[in-house]
């Protein structure tokens, strides 16, 4: 049975800086057809400070390989291996941690997929204690936005709606 997560309405929205929202929504809007990836870096008091974007190699694995990655970029997406560990060192010469992984959904909702969550939720995963922020496009507009975060080490993601800061 698939699963997955989305945002709860009964929790009050996550308000993120207009810079970072407005970043995010761009970069869904300019890599359609297919979903955009990348990364947010921060520190614990101030989680959402810079925006790297990362390309989405997905379509080129689902070319190169359709069996073992069956799905292109337009339904999944799968971060550039150097894309991140650049965003990575440039987090750890700022002093800063990477905050949150983002990607979009193309005509569907900003819920953590199956596959979003399995991936998140992996061992391996090289940014265990990150949110996960979803941005939502449908006929060439931003729908809506989910940050899931976790409550705790090893507790499971929790969806809030995302709006913007009040200036």
């Amino acid at each position: 049975m698939a699963r997955r997560l989305d945002v709860d309405s009964s929790l009050p929205p996550l308000v993120l800086p207009g810079r970072i929202l407005n970043e995010l929504c761009a970069h869904a809007l300019e890599t359609l057809p297919e979903e955009c990836c990348g990364l947010i870096l921060g520190r614990p008091q101030a989680r959402f400070g810079e925006l790297v974007r990362c390309r989405n190699e997905m379509t080129r694995l689902h070319l190169a390989d359709p069996r073992s990655h069956p799905r292109d970029g337009s339904t999944a997406f799968w971060m550039n291996e150097s894309d991140y560990a650049h965003a990575q060192a440039l987090a750890e010469a700022a002093g800063h941690e990477v905050t949150a992984v983002y990607h979009s959904h193309v005509d569907v909702g900003a819920y953590l997929s199956e596959l979003d969550l399995a991936y998140a939720e992996d061992a391996l995963f090289p940014f265990p204690g990150a949110d996960q922020i979803v941005i939502a496009v449908q006929e060439r507009h931003v729908v809506g936005a989910g940050l899931f975060q976790r409550e705790g080490v090893g507790k499971p993601f929790v969806g809030r709606t995302i709006v913007l800061a009040a200036p």
